[in-house]
This record gives C-alpha cells, structure tokens and sequence, in this order.
C-alpha cells in the first residue's frame, strides 16, 4: 500500500507540473534574498529572472501578486536521502535544494542526475562522510570507507572529487570510535586544495572550536554538552570565518525518542538550544536551516518549516530566518544562480499569501512554487 501510495504521489506531481515560457508577477512584496521590496514585479524568461521593477512592458502572461509575498526557493542544508520519491516530497514544500551529508555514493548518482527534472528537487552530496572505522556513520547497512591517520586524507578527498561531490562531510563524533583532530585538518585541508566546502559533524563545544580553529567551514550540528565559552567565540569570531547548521528540531526530537526525556527536560534542552544560537547570530556568524532527514522521522520538506519557526523563536530577525534558508545556503555551498530572486538568478520561487515577515509561520502558506520559471502546482 505504502508504494502504492508513492507512485500515486509522484504521477499527481508530474501531472501538476506546468511549462511557462514567459510571465511576470505584478505589484507583489519581494524578498530578493537580500532585502525586502514593496510594490515590485517580476519578469521571468526561459526559466531565469530578467528583470525586477516596477515598470514592465511586453506581452506576458500576467500573475497578479496584490497583496502576496514573493521569495527565492527553500534549501535543506543537512539531510540524508535515500529515495527519489524524498525529492518529490521536498519540492512539494517548496524545498527545492536538499544537501546531503552522508549517503550511499553508488545509488546517489542517479539521484543527482535528476536535478534538471521537474517536480523535483536539487540533491547536491558529500557522498560518504570521513570516518573511522567502527565509527559514526558506519552502522548503517552500506559499506563506508574510512580513515585511521592523517596520511590518509589525500586519497579519501580524491576518491570523492573522483565520485563527484559536491562538498565534504567529516565526522568528529567521541559516542563510539572517531577520527582524530589531526586527521579532521588533514581532511579540511585535502578538501580544501581541491575547491570544495568541508563541513564537520560534532556534539561536543570542545571538537567544535577545534575543528573551526582547524579551518573548517562549518558545522552540520550545533554542541549540546556546554555553552561555548566567551574566548573561544571571541577568538572564532576574530579569526575564522564560519557558518552553523544547528539542526534544533533533530536536537530536539531526539529527546524523548531516543533519550527518553520528560516534557520538561525536553523544554529545557530546547530552550538551552535556543539561547546559543542567539548568541551565534549576535556574534556575526551566518544560521543555516537544516533538520537531518529521517532521523527522528522528520521528513524532506514541510518539517524545514518547524526550523525556521525555531530560529524565530531564537529572536533571529525573521529576514535572517528566511536568508537561512534561501541566499545563505546558495551562497556558502556555492550552489550556482539560486537563492535570490535578481536578474540572472534560475527562478526558483515560492509565492505566499501571507508574509512570514509577519510571523514565520506564514511560511506554511505557499500557493505556487516555480522551479526554473516551471510551475508545480500543489
């Protein structure tokens, strides 16, 4: 029943898929990915922006978009995909980017390959994570290569460049055997000599200055044993140049299904969470959204909303929240034209009927999404 079930979804999808070759939105509220424009329309051509303003001529099919909201498509910066039917539930909520951080390189080929196809969404990957054995991210069922010293960082990064990921995923991770933090700067290093993001898994405040200290350009988890300390913030700050995926709502979940925290610990550790990442955005350093698909049984696309709404509630201003999840992501995974709606920019869209500048739940009220100026219908 349940494949059932997904064959029935995806058929649905493809028949709501729709070419445009050209159409303008008029008079709609703009979020470009970087600031808000009032009153604005915009022209789309062959599936890319051509112009933004308030004066366009042509003959264009026209979207009136009075009293509605307009901003770049939504990017999951930290899932693990597994499925095809995972990238039509994700473009179905508007999540039109998906970053994968450990997978299964082999069968991932396939799903890279359908980037370009519509009704689904971009999945971009690390391919394997860097690991040692017996480690983290090996108890999944596939076989993962690994790493035992820092001699073996070269080979491990070409195998990837080779696979042809998109960036790097290392996991520093003390719950069962890890590499240690010469081989993680051996790897960081390595990933960095061949042009390519490297992105740490940590738990702990300790691994997570080191592996910053260490050159690495972000973190996929944000640290749950302690709040960082002033120095260590101060000095990263100062010296390094990062960015955070915090995952709160995996953090969060995770509490009473694998811990088994009461409601009141659960609280605690949500709000615990939530005050250190205020402290990272008042302190310069750029907020991702990402939320760790499946784990904790969260899905591909509309539980990104719930991270948005978390960062909100965090007392991040909500153009930040919606940057987070949008231009933040094109920009720090170097994910080509997307992420801002501009000229030039793939047009990769969601239409709102209300502004999540208001609240971010608003976020939720999606009538049409636009990937490369194709509309899918919901």
């Amino acid at each position: 029943m349940k494949l059932f079930s997904t064959i029935v979804i995806i058929w649905i999808t493809f028949l709501g898929v729709q070419a445009q070759d050209s159409f303008v939105i008029k008079e709609v509220t703009l979020f470009d990915g970087d600031t808000v424009i009032e009153n604005t329309s915009v022209l789309v051509e062959n599936g890319v922006v051509k112009k933004v303003g308030k004066h366009i001529k042509g003959d264009y099919e026209v979207i009136d978009g009075k009293g509605k909201f307009l901003m770049p498509a939504l990017t999951n910066c930290h899932v693990h995909s597994f499925m095809v039917p995972q990238l039509y539930e994700a473009a179905n909520a508007g999540v039109l980017n998906l970053l994968d951080m450990h997978g299964l390189e082999s069968m991932q080929h396939y799903m890279t390959d359908m980037r370009d196809q519509p009704g689904t969404a971009r999945l971009y990957r690390a391919g394997y994570a860097a690991t040692a054995p017996g480690g983290h991210g090996t108890q999944y069922g596939f076989e993962v290569p690994t790493l035992e010293k820092p001699e073996d960082a070269k080979q491990w990064i070409a195998d990837r460049v080779e696979a042809g990921v998109d960036h790097i995923k290392i996991i520093v991770e003390p719950w069962k055997t890890t590499i240690s933090h010469e081989i993680a700067k051996a790897l960081i290093e390595e990933a960095h000599a061949n042009d390519k993001v490297a992105v740490v898994h940590i738990s702990k405040e300790e691994d997570a200055y080191k592996v910053l200290s260490n050159g690495a350009d972000g973190l996929v988890h944000i640290w749950t044993d302690i709040d960082m300390p002033q120095e260590h913030l101060d000095d990263l700050v100062k010296n390094k140049d990062f960015f955070v995926i915090p995952t709160i709502l995996t953090n969060v979940l995770v509490q009473p299904l694998y811990f088994g925290k009461t409601e009141e610990e659960t609280a605690a550790v949500e709000a615990k969470l939530l005050k250190e990442v205020k402290r990272l955005y008042d302190a310069g350093i750029p907020i991702l959204a990402g939320t760790d698909p499946p784990n904790a049984e969260i899905n591909m696309g509309t539980d990104l909303y719930k991270e948005l709404i978390f960062f909100s509630k965090a007392g991040i201003p909500a153009i930040d929240v919606l940057k987070s999840a949008t231009s933040l992501p094109a920009t720090k995974f170097n994910i080509g034209k997307t992420g801002f709606i501009k000229e030039g920019y793939v047009a990769d869209m969601l239409l709102l009927s209300k502004s999540p500048l208001d609240t971010i739940d608003h976020i939720s009220s999606i009538e049409t999404i636009w990937k490369a100026g194709t509309i899918l219908k919901k």
